[in-house]
């Protein structure tokens, strides 16, 4: 630096000496001058208005409805994993990181061997607590999808000193934010939840309720429900008495009854339904709209038409009779008629079809199944020719079992009767 100004006096002393002698006016020469500022826009606020400024959304956006996933975004804490007196060089300060008395002696300043993987655990540290960590829920306790509310079991409804809902579970149907509009307040938020509460013994009830509070909205949800409760008669305490079509809005439903061990094949919310009610086997199609408001609307009032086998019989004054596979084909009564007609006392016009009959006259849809595409092919024929001997062996292997308890041939075996 002292040559640099060495060489700018000398410089400037040649030119006056110029400027002197042939009498020339040189413009004056001043020195440069590089402002700076040692403060910057970083230095004046704390971290949590810079990670404001990057997370958080303006009061005129979230009226837009911008920055719905804003909650996701958590702020990092770029201090984690760091403590006050411990630094790069792992040195021993009394009263800072150690006691300034251990025992009887006392602790004097010393330097430690440094840890070469400090700075790469710290990083490790602040980054595996940066991101959004979605709440871990039981299998046993997840509902329709992983950890969101729908599907999900809140306990029984809260009675009162005398009455209790012991054996009662609610399940959430519907978990949503509604926003209402007032003068005075402006826009408001809501949480609105739809639940479903039942004793699985032909007991339930739905109910929706509003709160600006999640759990208060699933408490006055649940609470309700258990207000509005309703019985419902179950065949054979398993299923429905016989197919049925309802709908509710733009949304139809066609429920078919299944034999034991069917199981319960329909929409989410039906089966959620059918599991608080007590019913195991069942198939409901959904035609239409699918809002679960108006699935699960229609679908109890279908259960609320139905009619028992006793109604059916009396109604059309006829015994019912009912043929199922489980029993081979065997006729088995369901209900007696008290005052029963003779066959000229039925109108040749009369419908005598029980599942047109139950069904209002609609007739379910059933789409034509077409054959494969490789049912004509000659791959497929030479393994109909291979397999033609055999083709009904699974079965007659099941038949023996069910009437003999055995597999055996009736050519060799004579213990076959």
């Amino acid at each position: 630096m002292a040559r640099y100004l060495g060489l700018f006096n000398n410089f400037y002393k040649c030119t006056l000496q110029n400027s002197i002698t042939k009498n020339v006016a040189y413009p004056q020469i001043s020195p440069i001058l590089n402002i700076v500022r040692h403060t910057s826009f970083f230095n004046k606020l704390p971290a949590e208005h810079l990670w404001k400024g990057v997370t958080a959304v303006s009061n005129a956006g979230k009226k837009r409805g911008r920055g719905k996933g804003t909650g996701k975004k958590v702020a990092k804490d770029l201090n984690r994993g760091q403590t006050i007196g411990f630094g790069k060089k792992n040195v021993v300060w009394p009263g800072l990181n150690s006691p300034i008395i251990r025992g009887k002696e006392i602790v004097r300043q010393q330097a430690l061997p440094e840890d070469p993987e400090r700075e790469k655990n710290i990083l490790k540290l602040r980054d595996s607590y940066g991101g959004f960590r979605q709440i871990k829920v039981s299998p046993i306790d997840r509902g329709w999808s992983g950890s969101k509310l729908p599907g999900r079991s809140i306990g029984a409804p809260e009675g009162e000193s005398e009455d209790s809902f012991e054996g009662f579970d609610t399940r959430v149907l519907e978990n949503k934010i509604v926003f209402i509009m007032k003068g005075n307040m402006g826009r408001t938020r809501r949480f609105s939840v739809m639940s479903v509460t039942g004793n699985g013994n032909g007991l339930a009830g739905f109910a929706t309720a509003k709160a600006p509070e999640a759990r208060t909205a699933l408490r006055k949800s649940k609470n309700r429900a258990g207000q509005k409760l309703m019985k419902f008669e179950l065949c054979d305490n398993r299923t429905v008495f016989h197919d049925f079509y309802c709908a509710f809005g733009k949304t139809k439903i066609f429920v078919s009854k299944k034999p034991e061990g069917y199981g319960l094949v329909c929409h989410r919310g039906i089966q959620t339904i059918c599991k608080v009610l007590g019913i195991k086997d069942l198939h409901a199609k959904v035609v239409g709209s699918t809002n679960i408001q108006h699935i699960v609307k229609a679908f109890f009032i279908g259960l609320l038409q139905q009619r028992t086998h006793d109604q059916i019989a009396e109604e059309k004054k006829l015994h019912l009779v009912e043929f199922s596979n489980d029993k081979n084909g065997l006729p088995n009564v369901r209900a007696f008629a008290k005052d029963c007609r003779k066959p000229e006392e039925i109108a040749k016009d009369e419908i005598m079809d029980f599942t047109q009959y139950v069904l209002g006259d609609k007739i379910v849809l059933k789409k034509k199944k077409f054959e494969p595409f490789y049912t004509n092919t000659v791959g497929h024929q030479l393994y109909l020719r291979k397999r033609d001997p055999l083709r009904n062996q699974e079965q007659v292997k099941i038949d023996m079992l069910v009437n003999y308890n055995k597999i055996g041939s009736f050519l060799t075996d004579k213990d076959i009767q």
